[in-house]
């Protein structure tokens, strides 16, 4: 199964590049398939691409969801 995760941009780079973040974690993605992407923009990363801009509020559930699942899934392993 493959996720699509909602990251933060930090930084335009070159190149229709961006620079985002999450929990530490940074990635160099491509902006190839949106416009008008600025920094502090919410965007949805899969294999390198944003897909799409998220607002906050939209990225906060997605990952709290994300999160509720990685519990649940460790909590079975128990």
């Amino acid at each position: 199964m493959c996720l699509a995760v909602p990251m933060e941009v930090i930084e335009l780079l070159d190149g229709n590049l961006a620079r985002v973040a999450l929990g530490g974690v940074e990635k160099t993605v491509a902006l190839d398939l949106l416009s008008d992407v600025a920094v502090g923009d919410f965007v949805l990363i899969h294999v390198g691409f944003a897909l799409s801009r998220l607002d906050r509020h939209e990225a906060e559930e997605t990952l709290a969801m994300f999160e509720t699942m990685a519990r649940a899934k460790e909590a079975a392993a128990s």
